[in-house]
């Protein structure tokens, strides 16, 4: 009987060495990931292109098709593009998927693309209308998860690919045409979001950060067989955009897709909205009654849910407030947007400030008047808008270490600060900032502003999707949309 409890035993210490093993290889490769898209350096690569003069292959491009100077005049050439996309939204009342879809494929339109908008509706009333003579919807009703119903949209994009002329491309906003449709179809590029192996760095934060009288999920488990099923399926997509340099890694690595079908275009903001514009800035503070005479600034905007680390600051602003009148006195917290931990940052008093959900116009202007931007999320998936936004505003930007985050938007401290994703280290970036001083975080602020200039416009992004959109259409053609010339470009 003792020996058999003492195999048993052993059998367990086994089990949780492999169990404590496999948690910590994942770190050590996200890491490693990210490591590795900081050596490889775009400044470097960039040096290196414009002392080039021979063509470059773009399906073979390696880094962020951001980083390339595409010509700003309409194109030679008029596509005929179907996008999918689950849900159409209104202006000021989009999530980052759905905002990407709106702000990429209406600049397409305004450039003479003629788009056909395959989304749900669940309004009965709605029929197949145009907006514009380049922009065509096509409602369906949604299927009882609130998706797509693949059966009738892939109906209504035959009908229509069937008519004199067809579909120069395919595009869809992650899995909006599922891969059943999508394998038939060659002149295709999925964009993804977001994708189940990034989620995973997600999962290992929220088991550290559960509370002890929490059970415990099987998170990690469920999302490794998801990534297994996504390396399955993924194939059956002909091209694929990843939104940021990592991701973009990890579908050439991980999910073994070929390199000459990956391609990282990173997301973009309108920049004629999300502009340095100091009146605004002042005019935001008066009408909300933020004193001159607050030194730091911070600004929070988003859904505000736990996933999105919201209990996180929560209970660092919680203990600063606490422990230090001065940061009190001398500090305010304005928090944009709605959600649970709305009503929990209003405990924390007058010094908080929760604004709720502003429109698009009145987000350019609160961006305008804190001095830096926090985003606390824990979710390890794509590029958030409002880092972007806050960027092109000029101001400096905090967020968690993510490998998404680190290696294509707070590349370097000149332009912001990165914390672990803990109570200490959020702290301890937030006394940082208080104590550096506004004159630091103007500069900050002015990298940053650079750099979203550089990479994180909508102009960037659609002329970037564009020339993609180009390359794919003309691949069994003589076009040479797929070749960049570094000196004429």
């Amino acid at each position: 009987m003792a020996k058999d409890r003492s195999s048993v035993f052993r059998f367990q210490k086994i089990c949780y060495i492999v169990v404590i093993f496999s948690i910590c290889s994942i770190i050590l490769f996200l890491s490693w990931t990210h490591c590795c898209s900081q050596c490889y350096s775009p400044f470097a690569y960039q040096t290196t292109l414009q002392n080039q003069t021979q063509p470059i292959n773009l399906l073979s491009y390696p880094l962020a098709w951001n980083n390339l100077i595409f010509p700003s005049n309409p194109a030679s050439k008029f596509l005929k593009i179907a996008l999918f996309v689950k849900k159409w939204p209104q202006r000021s009342h989009a999530g980052g998927l759905e905002r990407h879809a709106l702000t990429l494929h209406l600049a397409l339109a305004k450039r003479g693309h003629e788009l056909h908008i395959f989304t749900t509706s669940t309004n009965p009333s709605f029929s197949n209308h145009s907006i514009d003579n380049n922009v065509h919807f096509h409602f369906s009703k949604p299927s009882p998860a609130g998706y797509l119903d693949q059966a009738i949209v892939w109906e209504q994009y035959q009908l229509q690919n069937s008519t004199i002329r067809p579909f120069d491309i395919v595009h869809t906003e992650s899995v909006g045409l599922r891969y059943t449709r999508s394998r038939y179809i060659t002149n295709l590029a999925v964009t993804w979001h977001g994708i189940a192996y990034e989620t995973i760095h997600s999962d290992i934060i929220q088991e550290l950060l559960r509370p002890p009288q929490e059970p415990q999920t099987n998170a990690i488990k469920e999302r490794t067989i998801k990534v297994v099923e996504e390396i399955k399926f993924f194939t059956n997509y002909a091209h694929h955009v990843a939104t940021s340099d990592h991701a973009g890694d990890i579908l050439k690595t991980v999910y073994m897709i070929p390199e000459e079908r990956v391609h990282i275009i990173l997301n973009g903001v309108d920049q004629q909205v999300f502009k340095q514009d100091n009146s605004k800035g002042k005019e935001f503070k008066k009408k909300h009654g933020v004193p001159n005479s607050k030194s730091l600034v911070i600004g929070l905007a988003g859904r505000l849910v736990k996933d999105k680390g919201h209990p996180l600051m929560f209970e660092a602003l919680k203990q600063i407030i606490e422990e230090n009148n001065t940061f009190l006195e001398s500090s305010m917290v304005l928090v944009a947007g709605d959600g649970p931990w709305a009503a929990r940052y209003r405990e924390l008093g007058s010094n908080v400030l929760v604004l709720g959900p502003l429109e698009q116009g009145e987000l350019a202007s609160f961006y305008n008047a804190i001095d830096i931007f926090v985003n606390p999320t824990l979710r390890a998936q794509g590029l958030d808008h409002t880092l972007l936004e806050a960027m092109l505003s000029g101001k400096p930007v905090m967020a968690t270490r993510l490998a998404s985050i680190l290696g294509s938007v707070i590349v370097g401290n000149e332009m912001g600060y990165t914390f672990s994703p803990t109570v200490i280290s959020l702290k301890k970036a937030i006394y940082e900032t208080w104590v550096g001083g506004r004159g630091i975080l103007n500069k900050k602020g002015q990298v940053a502003r650079e750099r979203g200039l550089q990479l994180f416009t909508a102009t960037k992004m659609v002329a970037a999707y564009e020339r993609l959109f180009l390359c794919i259409s003309s691949l069994n053609h003589e076009d040479n949309f797929c070749e960049y010339h570094p000196l004429s470009n």
